[in-house]
């Protein structure tokens, strides 16, 4: 008798695992049972053994299941263990879960057969040709991008034509506005014209240029370049004359007659000085050479007002070095020795060739003398 129990006990767990498998089994199946089992119960006692309602989820069919397998399985050691209830929930749960499936499957069809008829999103490869308009098969989106292309040229002639409109407009109305400033600059300056003329005639009949040193004379031409208005750069000149110069020019040009005065200066008192050197020579030099410096150092402090005031840095001056401009006094002092010796005995060789060359009548002039 024990035995013939526990033979029955393992043949129920035998059961309840291969109807587990089998149901595992025809949900990776879609669903289709290769067996021909049919269930007894219909499928609203199914819903009700697993204490569902119709419409509900896989989800929820899943878990009601395994909460009623843990209460119902011989194998789980409760005091609800039944073997029978567990077999009517397995018939309940794979009817239940064939009927989800299948509603799911009908809802899912119905969804595609939507999607046909709405427009789908363009893909990448849409934006690849025809600018990204249109939507469907290559040739649909070529006959929508060439009747976009019309509708845009369309626009554009419209935009093209509204423009030009408006800007023969706005020219006339600038034109009207523009000949009225040009007419008021035309009478301005004939006004000023007249003005002038009428203050210089007045002027002349005062004798205010009487005492002008050209008067009655033509003016001179200063520049010999045919490239120059002869008129513009008497004009110029005039001004330059009048000291209407700008004031970094005249700061150049002073500077440079100021250095060019210091180096001949330099050069004369060395020549002045003369050879030997003596102690005293040579303390009279000293004192030039420092009096030159403080002369340079002035003339550095000029340059740099200079270098503030001028518009261009390509003008721009740097300083005089004492050292370099006393050894280029020396230097010239030097060439000019030579060049003295050097005419000194031009002199002499010359001499020596009017006595060869005159002989008793050159003594005879010098007796005479």
């Amino acid at each position: 008798v024990m035995l013939a129990d526990n033979m029955g006990h393992h043949l129920m767990v035998c059961q309840a695992m291969i109807l587990r498998n089998l149901k595992q089994f025809t949900y990776i199946c879609g669903n289709r049972t290769l067996s021909s089992y049919k269930a007894k119960s219909n499928i609203k006692d199914s819903y009700k053994i697993l204490e569902l309602e119709e419409g509900c989820s896989l989800d929820d069919v899943r878990n009601s299941y395994r909460s009623l397998a843990k209460k119902y399985h011989p194998d789980s050691s409760s005091a609800t263990a039944d073997a029978e209830a567990f077999v009517k929930l397995e018939e309940a749960y794979r009817v239940v879960l064939n009927d989800v499936t299948t509603k799911k499957k009908s809802n899912e069809n119905n969804e595609e057969e939507e999607d046909q008829y709405k427009p789908k999103t363009p893909q990448h490869r849409h934006y690849l040709s025809f600018e990204g308009v249109g939507f469907g098969t290559p040739s649909q989106r070529e006959k929508q991008y060439m009747q976009f292309r019309v509708d845009r040229a369309t626009e554009q002639v419209l935009e093209y034509r509204q423009q030009r409109l408006e800007r023969q407009c706005d020219g006339t109305d600038l034109m009207k506005a523009k000949d009225v400033r040009q007419s008021k600059k035309v009478k301005i300056t004939q006004a000023v014209e007249r003005l002038v003329e009428d203050l210089i005639q007045e002027s002349m009949a005062k004798g205010d240029f009487d005492n002008l040193s050209g008067k009655g004379k033509p003016l001179q031409k200063f520049s010999d370049c045919p490239h120059v208005d002869p008129m513009t750069h008497n004009l110029n000149r005039i001004l330059i004359d009048n000291g209407y110069q700008p004031e970094w020019i005249l700061m150049q040009k002073e500077i440079r007659e100021t250095i060019e005065r210091l180096r001949k200066s330099l050069v004369a008192s060395r020549n002045k000085l003369g050879e030997p050197m003596t102690p005293y020579r040579q303390k009279q030099w000293n004192h030039i050479c420092e009096q030159f410096v403080e002369d340079i150092r002035k003339l550095n402090k000029r340059i740099d007002n200079f270098n503030l005031v001028v518009p261009l840095l390509s003008r721009q001056m740097v300083h005089f070095n004492t050292d370099k401009e006393i050894a280029r006094a020396q230097k010239n002092y030097k060439a000019l020795m030579e060049n003295r010796e050097a005419s000194n005995s031009d002199t002499k060789e010359n001499e020596e060739e009017n006595v060869k060359r005159f002989g008793w009548k050159s003594s005879l002039f010098k007796w005479l003398n």
